[in-house]
C-alpha cells in the first residue's frame, strides 16, 4: 500500500524525470521531429558554410526537416525581414558583435531551456546568441619576405619602416574592435584605457598604411591574396589561412595576440518556428556536429568534449590549446558595442575614401 506521502514523493520524482528527459542534449533531435518543415540556414559562404551544412547532415537526415542554405549574411538584410515582417532566415551565423548590439531588436532572445550549452566555454553566450565555432584573427606573413626577420606582432603589422609591404585587412563588414585596440596600441596607447575619443586615432592609424592596403572583401579574397603573393602581411581567419598554406602558400602565422573571436548563430526576430530554430542551434552544439565542423573547416570546435581527428596542418591552427589560449587577445566587447554606430560610421568613411 502507497501512503500519501509516498505518492507525493513518487509523484516528485516522476516530475522531476519527466523534466531530465525534456531537457535537450545537444547533438540530438527527435526522429521526424521536423518533417514536412523548412529552415533556412544563412552564413557566410565558402568552406565555413560548407562544413557547417556538414554539420547539420544527421540533425537533418534525423528530425525530417529540409534545410536550404542562403547567405552571405548580412545585416541589412536581416533588418529589412525583420522590419518587413517576411523573415525567410531561420538561424542566422553573424560576426561577434551584431547579436550584443542587436539583441531583442534583430534577433531574439533565445530560449535556454531548449538549447544545451553546457559543453560551450564559459562566457561565450550571450542573451541573443551562442558561439558557431572558435577561431582566430591572425597575423599571416610571407616567409620568403620578410625571412630572418619576421613580423611577430600586431605592432609589426603597423610598422612600415622596419616591415615594408603590402597589408591586406578585413574590409568584408563590420569594423573588428581588436585590430583597432592593436593599432591604439601601435600609437602608443594603452588598449585597455581606450576611450572614444581615441577611436579616431586607432583608424588614422589603419589609414597610415597606405595606399597599398588592400582591404579584402570576402575570406576566399583574403586566400587568394595570399596564395598569389601580392600581400605580404594579411590579418585572416585562421580557417583561411589553413587553407592558403595547406595549398602551398608560403606564409605563416604570427601567434601572439592572435584576436580571438566568434561567430555567433542568431535567430532573427519574427521567424516563423521559433522552437524549429532553436532545435537547428541545439543539433549544431552536439559533439559529434563540432567534430565535423573542425574536420571540415580547420575551426575549433565549441563543444569541449569534441575531439576532432585532424591532420597536423589543421591542428596546427586550432586555437583551443593552452599555449593557443595563452597568446590570444581577447577585444574589449563591452567598449565596442556601446560605441558601435560611431566606429561603423568612421570605418565606413574611411573604407569610402574618406
Amino acid at each position: 500500500m502507497i501512503t500519501t506521502t509516498a505518492a507525493v514523493a513518487l509523484l516528485g520524482l516522476g516530475a522531476a524525470t519527466a523534466v531530465a528527459q525534456d531537457a535537450p542534449v545537444a547533438g540530438e533531435v527527435a526522429e521526424g521531429s521536423l518533417k514536412g518543415k523548412t529552415l533556412t540556414f544563412a552564413s557566410f559562404g565558402g568552406i565555413f558554410q560548407d562544413g557547417q551544412l556538414a554539420a547539420l547532415q544527421d540533425f537533418v537526415q534525423k528530425s525530417g526537416v529540409t534545410l536550404l542554405s542562403d547567405g552571405p549574411t548580412e545585416i541589412a538584410k536581416v533588418q529589412a525581414q525583420v522590419e518587413s515582417g517576411n523573415v525567410t532566415w531561420d538561424v542566422v551565423d553573424t560576426a561577434d558583435f551584431p547579436p550584443y548590439v542587436h539583441c531583442g531588436t534583430l534577433f531574439q532572445k533565445l530560449d535556454f531551456s531548449k538549447i544545451d550549452t553546457s559543453k560551450i566555454p564559459e562566457g561565450q553566450t550571450s542573451e541573443c546568441s551562442v558561439p558557431a565555432m572558435n577561431y582566430g584573427v591572425v597575423l599571416m606573413y610571407n616567409t620568403e619576405k620578410y625571412k630572418d626577420n619576421p613580423p611577430q606582432t600586431w605592432l609589426d603589422f603597423f610598422d612600415t619602416e622596419k616591415f615594408p609591404g603590402v597589408r591586406g585587412i578585413d574590409g568584408s563588414g563590420d569594423f573588428t574592435g581588436g585590430l583597432l585596440e592593436q593599432a591604439f596600441r601601435a600609437t602608443g596607447g594603452d588598449p585597455k584605457a581606450m576611450t572614444a575619443d581615441d577611436i579616431d586615432t586607432a583608424i588614422d592609424k589603419v589609414r597610415q598604411l597606405g595606399p597599398d592596403t588592400i582591404f579584402w572583401k570576402t575570406g576566399a579574397e583574403s586566400q587568394q591574396l595570399i596564395e598569389s603573393g601580392e600581400a605580404d602581411m594579411a590579418m585572416m581567419w585562421t580557417g583561411r589561412a589553413m587553407t592558403a598554406v595547406k595549398n602551398g602558400a608560403q606564409y605563416t602565422p604570427a601567434w601572439q595576440d592572435w584576436l580571438v573571436v566568434m561567430d555567433q548563430l542568431t535567430i532573427p526576430v519574427g521567424v516563423k518556428d521559433p522552437d524549429a530554430s532553436h532545435a537547428l542551434i541545439n543539433a549544431y552544439l552536439g559533439k559529434e556536429a563540432q567534430e565535423i565542423l573542425t574536420e571540415k573547416t580547420s575551426y575549433t570546435p565549441i563543444n569541449t568534449e569534441a575531439k576532432p581527428e585532424v591532420e597536423p596542418a589543421v591542428a596546427a591552427f586550432l586555437t583551443n590549446t593552452p599555449e593557443r589560449q595563452a597568446q590570444g587577445y581577447q577585444q574589449n566587447i563591452k567598449f565596442w558595442v556601446d560605441n558601435f554606430d560611431t566606429t561603423q560610421e568612421k570605418w565606413s568613411a574611411m573604407m569610402a575614401g574618406g
